[in-house]
């Protein structure tokens, strides 16, 4: 992703300008036509004001009337003038002459501006017109006396350059608070850009996409299904391997956005939102599936805000155990012949190099008898030739480890119809052999019997050791993960047996006395070629 020509800061800097500049603007508009027109209504209302005032003047009206002094007219009208800050008030006859004006020298003619004959009709108006005094904004109130006759009128004037002057304050009032406004929100985009930019560990947009798109590309490659929770229990995260293992569960709506407990009951993440502690390799079954479970709090400033869990279909976690066990049993049964080889060459090139010949002769003939009664009964009662190899193997394990191991078979066992089973069988047979191994070490007498039997499609073997036994407790115990006597990081080798076991629909029976050993019996159905020549 190619990086952006700004930053985060000059990014949220110009956009908050731009948007405060541009509301500020319409704003100004807006505003200055207003008030401009508010202006000019209040100047309206005052001139107005001004001149009802004058046309309901007892002396105005004796004035106009005839019964009193003229000359009080424009001596009264320059007094309100200059109280009501007004540009002129002109008292004027049915005629339209002046009785006062704010020159002397203007009284006794005629009004000036042409907008005075609607008022000396009797109709009270507002104008703006050109007279003496320049243009103004004129208000014109009819004068009647007592008897309601209409006697003359009052125009009251208002300068417009004191309108514009006062429309102008008022705008450069607005751009002043414009530019304060600009000003301040300038400032507030660098604060905020800055605190974004903080929260955002100084990331710039640009880095923030591409984290991700990268977590995203890794949520989506990996095997394991993800699921992930906020701290309100509402899913965030669901990853493509967790989808497809859902939908297998029949689990097929769009989990985003649902409370977890609501949408998968047995997840348990609510669990360890509340109390924090992660769940590790724990066993799960959803509708069915069975799944190898992980479950982490996630942190941030030692409060909790969420928790993953990464899953597995258990099924093919545990064949790939039973197969890196299978491969185990064969490399240790193997290591084991060519160990036990290179022992009897040994002995032979030094019998050569004492020049014992004769011992020589009898050694090599006890090995080749010992090595022929061995291959010659596997041969014979085991068809299945990896089966054969891998028990010829132990044969050879067992020696290496000081014990003795003895196969029996009254019945020859054919090979099976189906290879996996094979494979199974190794891995029954040599964690049985392994475990009865360790049992005898300590003991003065390390004997372990492995007995065959097949009739009527079930396929029993039984493995018998000469160890101290197992106590009726352990033997509810042995088959579970993780349990042993023997220290950490064991207690797989009966488990597996048992899972193995599961899988063929086989059973086990186990029988101990103390100090007597123990005797695993093993029931397996199991189906032949037809070839049992």
């Amino acid at each position: 992703m190619k990086k952006g020509k700004w930053s985060l800061q000059a990014t949220i800097t110009m956009f908050v300008c731009v948007v405060v500049a541009l509301s500020l603007l319409i704003t100004d508009l807006l505003i200055s036509r207003t008030v401009a027109e508010s202006i000019e209504d209040s100047q309206a209302e005052k001139a107005g004001n001004v001149a009802r005032m004058m046309a309901r003047s007892p002396l105005v009206v004796e004035g106009l009337s005839g019964r009193g002094e003229e000359g009080e007219i424009q001596r009264f009208a320059n007094d309100i003038r200059s109280a009501a800050n007004v540009q002129f008030v002109v008292v004027m006859d049915m005629k339209g002459i002046r009785k006062s004006h704010p020159d002397p020298n203007k009284v006794g003619q005629r009004f000036v501006g042409g907008d005075e004959e609607a008022v000396l009709k009797g109709e009270e108006h507002v104008s703006i017109s050109k007279g003496t005094l320049g243009h103004s904004l004129r208000s014109f109130t009819p004068v009647f006396d007592g008897n309601g006759k209409q006697v003359g009128a009052v125009a009251v004037g208002i300068s417009l350059d004191k309108v514009k002057e006062a429309v102008e304050k008022s705008r450069s009032d607005i751009y002043a608070g414009t530019i304060f406004g600009i000003l301040t929100g300038i400032a507030g985009a660098l604060v905020l850009a800055r605190y974004i930019k903080k929260i955002l560990f100084g990331f710039e947009p640009f880095a923030i996409a591409k984290l991700l798109e990268e977590r995203s590309a890794m949520l989506q490659s990996v095997h394991e299904g993800i699921i992930a929770v906020d701290q309100d229990s509402r899913i965030t995260l669901v990853n493509k391997a967790a989808l497809k293992l859902l939908q297998k569960a029949g689990l097929g709506e769009s989990p985003i956005g649902k409370k977890i407990d609501a949408y998968m009951s047995a997840s348990k993440l609510s669990r360890v939102l509340k109390t924090g502690r992660a769940e590790l390799d724990e066993d799960q079954h959803l509708n069915g599936v069975a799944l190898l479970v992980n479950r982490v709090p996630v942190f941030v400033d030692n409060n909790i805000v969420g928790a993953v869990a990464t899953f597995r279909d258990k099924t093919e976690i545990s064949q790939l155990a039973e197969q890196l066990t299978g491969v185990r049993l064969y490399a240790e049964a193997l290591r084991a012949q060519s160990h036990e080889f290179m022992n009897k060459l040994h002995v032979i090139l030094g019998m050569v190099h004492m020049r014992y010949y004769d011992q020589l002769a009898v050694y090599i003939s006890e090995i080749v008898d010992h090595r022929k009664n061995e291959i010659g009964f596997i041969a014979r009662k085991i068809k299945d030739p990896v089966l054969a190899g891998f028990l010829i193997g132990k044969l050879s394990y067992a020696r290496e480890a000081g014990a003795e191991l003895v196969l029996s078979s009254e019945f020859q066992l054919p090979e099976s119809e189906e290879a996996a089973i094979t494979h199974e069988l190794i891995t029954i047979i040599g964690n049985l052999i392994d475990n009865a191994l360790e049992a005898v070490q300590s003991r003065p007498s390390k004997r372990i019997e492995v007995e065959f039997d097949y009739g009527d499609e079930i396929l029993t073997v039984e493995v018998k050791d000469t160890g101290s036994g197992i106590s009726e407790q352990m033997q509810h115990d042995i088959f579970q993960k993780g349990f042993s006597t023997k220290g950490k990081n064991r207690g797989l080798g009966l488990y597996l047996v048992n899972e193995s076991l599961q899988k063929l629909g086989g059973e086990l029976d186990v029988s101990s006395k103390e100090n007597e050993g123990t005797t695993f019996v093993v029931y397996i159905p199991y189906k032949s070629k037809g070839d049992t020549r």
